[in-house]
């Protein structure tokens, strides 16, 4: 086996291991654990359904030893994501996390919340950045080249399906990440009342 880390696509047993990056990513680009103590739910938001819906357009980074540090997942057409994710990732989660009956009052009700509302990634000032993406490193291979690899890499393929433009949503306080995409050459897509985040977006040339 390859011992150097390296990008290759995604495979159905790397669930597991990019769930775990997903959690220790998922507080401003630190450990999630303390503040959603259930480690299946930021995956089941912001990976999993990618993964599973266009696993085509998800990579990771493999450490040499065959196991994820590192992520991008993505999606080409994000009206059509939000309507599968409705019709079919919700139903396979809902079990789990049903419908909230009542406002959100722990950090954790207000993802289930979110879950339940896919039509949030649906904002008319994206229509000109019809992809989005999320992207998460763990933090010991970070500022090492990798997340422009793998961002080239998911650009390289929403190219060949004729996407133009693609987007993202950051926690405005996720100064390092900002700082990460401002490198890319993404830039600020002005949003009415954003609430938290930053929405960037950037054209899929390559890096």
């Amino acid at each position: 086996m390859d011992a150097s880390p390296h990008l290759r696509p995604y495979r159905p047993s790397d669930r597991a291991a990019v769930a775990e990056v997903c959690v220790r990513t998922a507080h401003n680009g630190g450990d999630s654990r303390a503040l959603y103590p259930d480690q299946r739910l930021m995956p089941a938001l912001f990976v999993e359904p990618y993964c599973f819906l266009e696993p085509e357009l998800a990579f990771v980074l493999d450490d040499g030893q065959g196991r994820p540090v590192g992520y991008v997942v993505g999606t080409a057409d994000t009206e059509g994501f939000v309507e599968a994710f409705r019709d079919i990732w919700i139903p396979r989660v809902a079990d789990r996390y049903p419908r909230p009956s009542a406002a959100p009052r722990t950090p954790s009700e207000e993802m289930v919340s979110l879950l339940h509302r896919p039509e949030r990634m649906l904002l008319p000032e994206l229509t000109g950045h019809p992809a989005h993406l999320h992207i998460d490193l763990l933090p010991r291979w970070q500022r090492r080249g990798h997340g422009r690899r793998l961002m080239d890499a998911l650009f390289s393929a929403l190219r060949e399906r004729g996407v133009p433009a693609v987007h993202l949503g950051m926690v405005t306080a996720n100064t390092a990440a900002r700082a990460f995409y401002d490198r890319l050459g993404f830039e600020v897509i002005p949003v009415p009342d954003p609430g938290p985040l930053t929405y960037l977006g950037r054209s899929t040339r390559p890096l």
